[in-house]
Formats: structure tokens, sequence, C-alpha cells
């Protein structure tokens, strides 16, 4: 009798709990609206757009989504005067913007298609031929992955995200309920739906009360946060692997010098130098330092120079040897590259 109960129970609840989605789901649920809305505006396609936020933020569970509010990966480059957080991609402590919405991160992805010359040509494509885009987006070079073309159309179809190519921005939660009916159920979801009620303003001042209470020095203290010494920041350093490779690295937390890093991490100063081409024996706060030999290649063709970097510093991002990125690029020791210069971390092919 108690488990027939307990059966007749857990049917009654499931019949009126919200149904419980995939991450992939729930990020189409939550941002197809943008995704539209950003094709009236600027004609890419949603699918193309929704397609590309599901495979950048891992179905919105990313870090850059989740801290920075950014869901295209997009860095900061020279023109960015927001906020910003460190990321390791390509290379390690890489420079990301951060939005206050994930709506400005939509919008600023369009904006990044529209107003960069690589892309112009995606544009004189059929706004609804997301299988062109896919392949577009990959030969102007969005991505490095070779099969990045085939994995957007992937999760197009499999979602059937090319549905949102034919509808408007007030017609999209009508669209998604029809992709998922369940929702019907869900009452957060249902609540977007409805128009806001208005809520009624009262000029009445309202004045709160707080009783005093003493608090002791002591009390107070333990309120504070405890600040960290430069030796227990020191201590904490952890070995990071870098995407070129999986090299062994660090990044510099305070600075310190390599005769402490050596002795930590017990590899001799002068491996330590030699692997990381360094003239002084200071190591400047968010300085990377590899624990083992750099790579003659890196883990993507081309990278381009931003404002006030130099060769060593290139080299240090992406975990290549000094001596092979200058002379992959013809330049001569000590050169330096201006902003927006092409960089190549790979031999380029010789022409036949």
């Amino acid at each position: 009798m108690k488990r027939l109960f307990l059966l007749i129970s857990l049917l009654v609840l499931s019949k009126f709990s919200a149904q419980t989605w995939a991450t992939e789901d729930q990020y189409i649920q939550k941002f197809a609206q943008y995704a539209v809305e950003e094709m009236e505006k600027y004609k890419i396609p949603a699918s193309i757009t929704l397609a590309q936020g599901l495979l950048e933020t891992g179905g919105g569970q990313s870090r850059l989504a989740q801290e920075g509010k950014n869901h295209f990966g997009i860095k900061c480059k020279e023109d960015w005067t927001g906020k910003t957080m460190k990321h390791t991609d390509d290379a390690p402590n890489e420079c990301f913007r951060v939005y206050d919405d994930p709506k400005q991160s939509y919008e600023d992805h369009s904006i990044f298609l529209a107003t960069r010359k690589y892309y112009t040509k995606l544009f004189d494509l059929d706004m609804k031929d997301y299988r062109a885009w896919a392949h577009g987006l990959k030969k102007a070079g969005y991505a490095t992955n070779p099969r990045y073309a085939s994995i957007l159309i992937g999760k197009i179809e499999k979602y059937k995200l090319y549905e949102f190519d034919e509808v408007n921005s007030k017609e999209v939660l009508y669209a998604v309920l029809k992709k998922y009916p369940d929702l019907k159920d869900d009452r957060a979801f249902m609540a977007r739906m409805e128009p806001a009620k208005a809520t009624k303003k009262t000029t009445t001042p309202v004045t709160v009360k707080v009783p005093y209470k003493a608090t002791s020095y002591a009390q107070q203290q333990q309120r504070v946060e405890r600040i960290k010494t430069k030796a227990e920041i020191l201590n904490s350093i952890l070995i990071k692997s870098h995407p070129n490779g999986g090299l062994k690295y660090i990044v510099i937390p305070e600075d310190t010098d390599v005769q402490y890093i050596a002795k930590k991490f017990k590899i001799s100063e002068s491996k330590l130098m030699k692997w990381n081409e360094l003239e002084g024996m200071v190591l400047a706060k968010n300085e990377v330092v590899f624990l083992e030999s750099k790579n003659s290649d890196g883990n993507t063709a081309t990278y381009k120079a931003e404002y006030g970097e130099d060769m060593y510093d290139i080299a240090q991002k992406f975990g290549i040897k000094l001596n092979k990125l200058y002379s992959k690029n013809r330049m001569d020791e000590g050169q330096k590259p201006s902003a927006g210069q092409l960089i190549y971390l790979i031999d380029k092919k010789p022409r036949n």
C-alpha cells in the first residue's frame, strides 16, 4: 500500500514540477530571442549565432560566459575600453571582454562580424543558407579548428536551429514553446511571455528603524577579509597546462626572482633561464614562465600582434622558442612587430 501511495505521489509531482532540461536546450530557450533580434538588425542568421553561442560556451557553462557574460570569446583588441578578464584560450592569460549582460555580448558579436573586413563576403550570402555561412566563417578565419563549419552545421541540424531563421523577434517565444511544448508548465519561462504588470508608485516615505548593536573590535576584525601575504601568494602558484602541446607553465602572481621559482619547483636556475630566454633574474607579476623547453611551432597558424607587444611577449604567450619565432617571420633579433602585424607561428608552406 505504501509503495502504491509513493508511486502516485511521484506521478503527481512530475506533472506539476518544471521540466529538467539539458544545458544546450536551456541555452536555446534562454538566448534564441537575442539571436533573432540580432538577425533583424545585422542580417546574420539566428541559427548561426545560436550555434556559435552553444559551441563557444559549452551550453552556457564556460567560465567566460558565466563570469564575463562573454558568449563568443571576443578578445579585448585595441579598441575595447570596457571591463576585461584574463582567460587561457590559444595562450595563457589572454585578455577577454567582459559585459554587464549577455545581450551586450550578442550585439558585440554582430558588430564584430559586420565591421571586420574579413567577413564582408558573408553578407553577400543568402541569410537563410546556414551551411554557406558556416563554411564562410571558417574560410574567413573565424576559427582555427578545421572542422569548425561541420560542427556548427551539426549543432544547427541537431536542434533544428534553422527554424529561428524563419521567425521575427515577436514570434520567438512561441517558436521556442513549439519546439519545447512541456515549457507550458514552466512558470519561469511563461512569465517572459506575459506583459509586465504595472506597479503602483507610492510617495509615502518609509522609515526603517535599525536597532544599534555594540560590536567589539575583535568582532569587526573577523569581518574584514584576510589579506594574504606575498609569501603566501607565491607559495600557492599552480602548474598549468599550456594549449600548445600541454607544456607546463606558471603565471607569476607577485614580483619575485628566478632563484625562488627554481627552488620551489626543483629546477635549476640555468634551465629556467634557457627555456624562457631570460636575460635577468627578476620576474614580474603576470609574467609567463615555462617549466620545460618550449616548442618550435605554435598551436595555431598565425597571430595578429597587439599594440605594445614584442616578439618575446608573443613567444611566451604561445609557447614558442624565441629564435624560431624570429626565423619564421624573417625578422632580426630585437626587431619589434607593429600593431596588427600578422605573425606566423607555424612555418609557411612553400609555394609549388
